[in-house]
């Protein structure tokens, strides 16, 4: 985003170039930092300490993330805070620091996007439109490589009358993929990762499995989406009233009706596996990805498909949540870092790959000073 600039009197006062949440994220610590933020205000609530003081917690997102901050009865902005409008685009400064419960900011103040800035900020920042690019190109050609003409008429057919809104829908409220395009950076991955799997494990049907990972999440454009012009999660009585899976069969179910309702379908019952078969196969992996009843799925996996399914999905969103950790949780010794909810443990820094050419103390992992001495 280009930097901006706000007018006093006459005068022209130059701010800062604005950076992304995630790069607020990962390039501020303990240590207070200086940073100006363009964010999209997305929520405010009231909340009180034990003792009785009120304070507001303000959501804010971008592009590439969110973030909550606390503000305080006594602060010069809290009354303009409550007079905020959701949707308001703000240029957010002060001096932030990133440490065990989130985001803090002293010193705050904002002003308002012009309407250039704003326009600017709609687009995003050039990484994640470039990144999610690639990502629609390839989900459209492992769609183009479905061979059974029933799943690939159902992928084109959804792609093409829902894809600007899948493009804008986020993978998950929080943990993962959480912000807009989400859901197509992780169906994107999913589908790489089932690509690679398919020839290591040759009874899994790799159209069905392909088009399941298309179909998964598609409830979440209902219960994850964002508007067309907007960085802020809409809330939607559909989602909050049924969730993603039962939204998901259902639209899979409808859009199978429109496809044979407008194509040239007549050879369908011709064709082996039957038609209905084929589409009770991927209802069951759309019912099924969660793998358990606590988790949501109304049906547990009874296919090599559906377990597939599941694994690939809890896969890629386990290591995204661990990709952000790595990015943004704080030392709390050398190589271990301080556990992120939801992951279960502290994450400890990889092991780098081993490299021929390097030999020798260059190596920056953290010498190991605790383990125990091999007595033969």
């Amino acid at each position: 985003m280009a930097s901006l600039c706000r007018t006093v009197g006459n005068a022209s006062i130059r701010r800062m170039e604005p950076a992304t949440i995630a790069r607020l994220k990962t390039a501020t610590g303990e240590e207070a930092a200086e940073f100006a933020v363009a964010a999209q205000f997305e929520a405010s609530s009231v909340r009180h300490t034990k003792a009785g003081k009120p304070y507001l917690e303000l959501t804010f997102a971008d592009a590439t993330d969110r973030f909550t901050i606390k503000l305080w009865s006594d602060s010069r902005l809290y009354a303009d805070a409550e007079a905020l409008a959701p949707g308001a685009f703000l240029l957010l400064e002060g001096r932030w620091t990133h440490g065990e419960y989130g985001i803090d900011v002293k010193q705050l103040r904002w002003h308002a996007l012009d309407d250039d800035a704003i326009a600017d900020f709609l687009q995003g920042d050039p990484d994640t439109r470039a990144r999610q690019a690639r990502d629609i190109a390839d989900i459209r050609a492992f769609c183009d490589s479905v061979t059974d003409p029933r799943l690939r008429a159902l992928c084109f057919h959804f792609l093409e009358t829902m894809g600007d809104h899948f493009a804008r829908t986020a993978a998950a409220k929080k943990n993962h993929h959480a912000r807009r395009g989400g859901l197509v950076e992780h169906v994107a991955q999913m589908m790489r990762a089932a690509d690679a799997l398919c020839p290591v494990y040759p009874e899994l049907n790799r159209d069905l499995l392909v088009t399941a990972i298309l179909f998964h999440d598609v409830g979440k454009l209902w219960e994850n989406s964002y508007p067309p012009e907007g960085f802020a999660q809409q809330q939607s009585i559909y989602g909050e009233m049924l969730g993603h899976i039962p939204l998901g069969i259902e639209l899979a179910n409808k859009l199978w009706q429109d496809v044979q309702a407008g194509q040239n379908t007549d050879n369908w019952d011709k064709l082996k596996p039957p038609t209905q078969i084929v589409k009770l196969h991927l209802l069951h992996l759309i019912a099924s990805h969660h793998g358990q009843h606590e988790f949501g799925s109304p049906t547990l996996p009874r296919t090599p498909e559906a377990f597939a399914l599941h694994y690939i999905d809890n896969l890629d969103a386990k290591l995204e949540m661990v990709r952000g950790a790595y990015l943004t949780a704080r030392e709390t010794a050398p190589g271990i870092q301080e556990r992120v909810f939801p992951l279960p443990a502290p994450l400890v820094r990889p092991l780098p790959a081993f490299q021929p050419q390097s030999v020798g103390p260059e190596n920056d992992y953290p010498p190991d000073n605790t383990a125990p001495a091999d007595n033969g």
